[in-house]
């Protein structure tokens, strides 16, 4: 799946789907709430009204760079128990390959952004060779908030996704800890998106008068583009996360820009467009 931005060309690289949340479980909703939202969110409700969503990567070719941003699972982990953890053990696919078919194979990639440093972002940063992780993209630079490194080192222990899949990258001086607004390229910068995580962040593409904005976890669901009140439960600061994603709604809202769902299944883009007083995605 491809999108073209000016300049510069977006492709998704899809790694596995998430559906075990329902509406109601994830956002704290009760489900009658989403019927004025049926008609044009369907593509996004289970039959129980879960949140169908996907993993993937978003690969960016522009200004001379090759930029993955977020690196999705990983294969074969072994993450801490819990329901956020648990859901993501075991996983083996073949994303590395189908990366490397898109052209951002593991010596192409220049620039790695994660968007934040949750379990589902960072997974293929690395890969196991000689029982110890070493970088996947062996000439990539690693983006990574410096609000994020702080937060996620606190809590590091040998099963945290910040063990596996960051800590050997700052061991090797492979990172760079950046502010939220860092400039990438002419066309590529972060956009801070605080609240699922204290140094989220967003990726703005801009190019030729074009606009993309990828999400990250700002959003996981087009209906919080609807609603922007209505968090998620992985959220660490909720009314963080709405302040973000009411600025994105006045940022490009009204079909300003290209909206890229970080966890979007099906067409994954689109534009938010009014309807009535409130939005939809389309």
């Amino acid at each position: 799946m491809h999108w073209q931005i000016g300049d510069a060309r977006i492709t998704r690289v899809r790694e596995t789907d998430l559906n075990q949340f329902t509406a109601e479980s994830y956002l704290r909703i009760q489900r009658r709430e989403l019927d004025p939202y049926r008609a044009w969110l369907a593509p996004y409700l289970g039959p129980q009204d879960e949140l169908l969503m996907s993993v993937h990567a978003f690969c960016i070719e522009v200004d001379g760079l090759r930029i993955v941003v977020d690196t999705c699972i990983g294969n074969d982990r072994r993450f801490g128990p819990g329901p956020f953890m648990e859901i993501f053990n075991g996983l083996h696919t073949g994303f590395l390959d189908d990366l490397g078919a898109a052209g951002f194979g593991r010596d192409a990639v220049d620039v790695v952004v994660c968007t934040h440093l949750h379990v589902d972002h960072v997974g293929w940063n690395t890969v196991e060779e000689d029982g110890e992780q070493v970088p996947t993209f062996r000439r990539a630079r690693y983006l990574m908030a410096k609000a994020d490194i702080a937060h996620w080192q606190a809590d590091s222990g040998p099963l945290n996704p910040f063990a596996i899949s960051v800590a050997p990258l700052l061991a090797r001086g492979v990172v760079d800890a950046v502010d939220p607004e860092h400039r990438i390229s002419e066309s590529v910068r972060l956009w801070p998106s605080p609240g699922h995580t204290p140094g989220h962040v967003s990726v703005r593409i801009e190019s030729r008068g074009e606009v993309a904005l990828i999400t990250g976890d700002m959003v996981h669901t087009p209906l919080q583009l609807a609603v922007p009140e209505w968090s998620s439960i992985a959220d660490t600061d909720a009314a963080e996360a709405e302040r973000s994603r009411r600025r994105l709604l006045r940022e490009v809202g009204g079909g300003a820009a290209l909206v890229l769902g970080t966890h979007f299944p099906g067409k994954t883009a689109g534009r938010v467009l009014r309807e009535g007083s409130g939005w939809r995605f389309e």
